[in-house]
This record gives C-alpha cells, structure tokens and sequence, in this order.
C-alpha cells in the first residue's frame, strides 16, 4: 500500500505532466504568426527583466578602483642619481617621487599630510619640530625606517663634500634622535615653509652607512635606489654606455598611505624632445610629462587626454640699474613694462598655454585647479606689441622727459641714450622670449642688443657676477611662496637669486615678516603688500608663468595636478592613480558606513 507520501509525490509529479501537456497543446493551436509574437513578447519580457535588474544594481553600487594596470612614461634623461641628496635632472626627480617618501607628503591641494610621520608638534615660537615615526614604517628591502635614516639623510645633506643641490634647505638645522622612532628638528630661527623640508626622501641608512662622501656619487644604489616610496625598483635596463634607459617599478604593499592602485609603473628614458615624441606617438610609452606647446598638434592624432596646471614659476626681465644707469630711470622700467603685450607674448612663446604675470606671484599658487583641454591649433600671432602697447610707452617715456628723435630713431635724455643690453641662456623658451621682448622695446625706440650665452655660461658668467644690464631669466617660486631668496636685499650678491638686485628697507621687513608668519592669512597679507610695492617700483618687467602640460591615457583616473612646484610633484598622489575598476553595492562601501 503506498504511503501518504508516495500519494503526495505522485500527485505533484502528475501536475507537473498536465500542465507542460496543456502549453504543448496550446502552442500547437497557435498559428505560425501567433507563435511569432509569443517567442517576441517573451524576449522583450526577458530583456525588460535583465534591464531591470541592471537598473537596481546600477541604483545601489558604485564603480570603484581596484588594484591592477600599468602605465609606462617617457621622460627626458639622463637618471643618474635617483637620489634625493643628490637629485638633479627630471628624470632623477621624477624617480626620487616615485621610489622615495619623506617624514611628511604633500597633497595636491596644497596641504601637507603624515607619510612615515605618524604625527609631529611644533613648538610655540615655531623653531623646534618634533616628528613621531610610524612603528610600521618600512623600506623597500624589508627593513623597518627609523629615526637614525632620518637623521643620515639630512647630516649627507648638509655635508659639503657631497654638494647636495638641498643644502640651503637644511643650513642651520640641527637634528636630534631621542629614540628609535623620534626625531627633533631645532632651527635658527622660525621659518614659516620649513614643513614643506620635511617631504624630503629618506635614505636607508644601513645600505649607504659605509659609503664615503667622495663616493657618494658614484654608488650603484644611486641607480638601483632602495626608499620606502609607492613603488620599488624591480629592474633596470641600461644601454652599452651603462646609462639607465628602462627602469620597472612595482606597487609597494607596506607603503605607508597604502599599496598604490597600479600593479607596475614603467618609466622611459629618452635622450631628446624629439625621440619623446617620436615614442609617443608610436604608442611604445602611455604618458609624457612637460609637453612643449610645439608638440601639441602632433599629439592630437594620438586621442591623449592632457591636463594642465599654471607652475609657480616667474619669467621675466630684471635689470641691473646699477650696472645700465639708464634702467635707473623709473621712466624707462614702466615704459618697457607697458610696451610688451604679454597675452600675445604667451601666444607667440607657449601657444597660449601659460599667464601673463603683472608681479612676483605666479597665479594660483594657494588656490589650483586642474584643466583638462582638448587638442586644437591656435592661429599664431607674430608679435608681442600692438599699436596701442607702442603709443602707452612713448606717452609714458615723453612725459619722463625723454625726447625722441625722429631721424636716428632713439630717445634721450640728458644727452644719454635709451640703450642696454638684453641677456639670456639658449634654451629655445628663453631665446624666443627674448627675440619678441627685445622687438617690441625697439618698436617702441629703445636701442636693445641681445646677448644669448649657454646656459652654464649665463649662470657662471654672466647671473652670479652680475654681469648684465637686463636679464631674462625664470625664478622657480615654490609651493609656500617665499620670495625672501628671490627679493631681500641680503641675497643680491651670489649665491643669492635677488637677480634685479633690489633693496628697499619696506621690501625687506615685509619679506622677513611673511617667511615667519606661521598664520596663511597674515602671510598672503604680507605679501600682496609686497606685491604692490614691486608693482609700483618696477625693478623688473613680469612676463608670464609657463603651463604645465601632461598627456596621458583617457582610462587614466584619479590623477590630481594640483600645487605643482616641479614636473616630479605630479606624482604626489601617484598611488590613487587607477585604470582598472569595478562596482560594488554601497553596503560594501566606506560610504555606508559613514
């Protein structure tokens, strides 16, 4: 006898056969077009379902980076130190950014944050800086970071032998190790930027302990670097002169702001502008940083994306007025200043990719933005001076008491002559500057003689003597804005950078005022004040600050320009950088927990 059970499944399985026998009869009642419309119905109906489902997924996740992709850069050699003690091409930089990581990091946004400091205290007069390691701090190689690496690295700095090009930066300053893991900064006097110092690689102290200063240079770490940087040296190529030419970098898991996004980062090294671009835009490298304005139309058939950024950096001409009496005249400096149409200046020289600068600030050096740009030709423009620019300086000249002659073409004044010599280095920025400034100051009856040295000449020969009755010359200003070095009347002599050789007792207070005003409000204060000062003055004729350009793949994401100081500062939050992503429900998120 079967059980309850039995019946039960018996039953079930009959319903099953009767209802799949009644669609089978139903299908077979249904003409060929009936059928037709059924099959289409239920397509649409499984595709409205799919779309749904899509749709509340869609509703209730969001697309996030995950670790994974590469990206490979070109950049300009040579790299023979990736080191920063000894750092000075753009290639060493922009390795040192990638490999190393200082006590503190800056942020694109202009900030400072904790790196292998996991916190720091300043004193109340704002000379002793107090740094706290993080206990899981480590190097490449395994080995944990500690105050003795700290203080190493800044006691090679400051060694004279080694001729660190970071040596200014540390004078004065001493550094103490109480313990393992703490270390005391103790300066002559407050120094407002002095945190900016503290974003500085450190060296592993156990792999350079026994290296000599005379040897400094030449150890092989120097091209096989160990930090404790977003990523690690795996390998380098080099070519039959031993010189680097491929360096492969992998993410740094125990970096300590957290492994970055990408798998592997490959970093190219060319030996010219040409061979760059050449490699661009045969796709053997993803992203190219510093793109001249010239290449810009070149790189349109490539789809790169670019972004650019305003770099703190100022151009411009300063005059020696003691050297050119006539630049002694504030006449003559206005004059000059009114003559040059900087907009079309910025045309000519950058292809509209810079400012025209009015005074010592760049623009935008507290406040940035990142600009992406699509690729498009400019229509050139051949001068830097139009009509009105020309009639604004002889009016300014005339009422100055300069009287022009029309025959010889010059003006005078006290039976001296408005004439003066134009120095500047042969770099191509430079010298077309130069040619379109110097134009423009001879339209207007100046009498200019340009003088165009190599660069290492124009430094040696020309800048540190003072040696020149006007100069054109680029000042790189830096994040915190201290002009002190570019301004006070102490550094008008070498090795100081005040190249218009001013001194003013109001310049100097208010310059000394700012680099100790802890308070950013007070010191943006101080400085428009000293801003209008040179304004009014005109110990130099401001032209522009030059536009960062970066190219890189449209699937590259979380790349913030920001505060650059220097190409290397791209890279300050390298280790946000992503290509690869995937979506995840909101409950998975840091958002929903928040």
């Amino acid at each position: 006898m079967n059980s309850p059970h039995d019946i039960k499944g018996t039953l079930s399985k009959h319903r099953k056969v009767s209802f799949l026998s009644r669609v089978e009869y139903l299908l077979e009642r249904f003409s060929p077009s009936e059928r037709l419309m059924l099959y289409v119905l239920s397509v649409l109906l499984a595709g409205s379902t799919l779309a749904l489902l899509a749709g509340m997924n869609a509703a209730v996740s969001v697309t996030v980076p995950t670790d994974g992709g590469s990206l490979t850069e070109g950049v300009l050699g040579p790299a023979r130190f990736v080191n920063p003690v000894l750092s000075i091409s753009g290639a060493d930089e922009d390795l040192s950014a990638l490999v190393y990581s200082g006590l503190m990091r800056s942020t694109p946004d202009g900030t400072v944050v904790s790196d292998l400091a996991s916190n720091f205290d300043v004193s109340e007069d704002g000379t002793t800086y107090t740094f706290t390691i993080r206990t899981e701090a480590l190097f490449h190689d395994g080995e944990a970071v500690t105050s003795s690496d700290v203080r190493f690295t800044i006691q090679k700095i400051q060694d004279p032998a080694i001729k660190s090009p970071r040596r200014a930066d540390w004078e004065g300053v001493t550094v103490s190790t109480p313990d393992s893991h703490t270390v005391v900064f103790k300066l002559p006097r407050a120094y407002a930027p002095f945190l900016q110092n503290t974003t500085l690689g450190i060296l592993p102290e156990h792999l350079w302990h026994d290296t000599k200063a005379e040897d400094f240079p030449f150890h092989a770490l120097n091209t096989h670097p160990v930090g404790s940087g977003p990523f690690a040296i795996d390998s380098v190529d080099t070519d039959t002169s031993g010189s680097a030419t491929r360096f492969v970098l992998s993410a740094f898991r125990n970096y300590a702001l957290g492994r970055p996004h990408l798998n592997s980062f490959v970093m190219r090294i060319y030996p010219s502008d040409d061979t760059l671009e050449r490699a661009f835009n045969r796709q053997e490298i993803d992203a190219i940083a510093g793109i001249p304005a010239s290449a810009l139309k070149d790189l349109s058939a490539t789809g790169a994306h670019v972004m650019r950024i305003s770099l703190p950096r100022v151009f411009g001409v300063f005059f020696n007025q003691g050297h050119a009496v006539v630049l002694a005249d504030s006449s003559v400096r206005e004059a000059l200043d009114a003559a040059v149409d900087k907009h079309r200046l910025v045309d000519i020289v950058l292809g509209g990719y810079g400012e025209p600068l009015t005074g010592p600030i760049p623009p935008g050096v507290l406040d940035r933005e990142t600009i992406s740009i699509e690729l498009a030709s400019t229509t050139p423009i051949s001068t830097a001076y139009t009509q009105e620019t020309l009639d604004k300086a002889r009016t300014i000249l005339s009422r100055g008491g300069w009287k022009y002659d029309e025959a010889t073409g010059t003006w005078t004044k006290n039976k001296q002559q408005l004439a003066f010599t134009l120095a500047t280095g042969d770099a191509p920025e430079l010298t077309a500057t130069a040619n379109a400034v110097a134009t423009a100051w001879r339209q207007a009856g100046a009498k200019v003689t340009m003088q165009v040295y190599p660069l290492s000449e124009l430094n040696i020969n020309v800048i540190r003597p003072r040696e020149y009755d006007a100069v054109l010359f680029g000042e790189v200003v830096g994040r915190e804005l201290d002009l002190f070095a570019f301004w006070h009347s102490s550094q008008r002599n070498d090795p100081g950078l005040n190249l218009a050789l001013y001194a003013t007792v109001k310049a100097d207070t208010l310059l000394s005022q700012a680099r100790a005003t802890t308070d950013k409000g007070a010191r943006d204060k101080l400085y428009r004040e000293f801003a209008d000062l040179i304004e009014k003055e005109k110990p130099a004729v401001f032209l522009y600050a030059p536009e960062f350009l970066y190219a890189v793949p449209r699937d590259m994401h979380g790349i913030e320009l920001g505060a650059l100081t220097t190409p290397a500062e791209r890279f300050l939050n390298v280790h946000e950088w992503y290509r690869d992503t995937e979506r995840v429900w909101n409950i998975f998120t840091n958002e929903s927990a928040e």
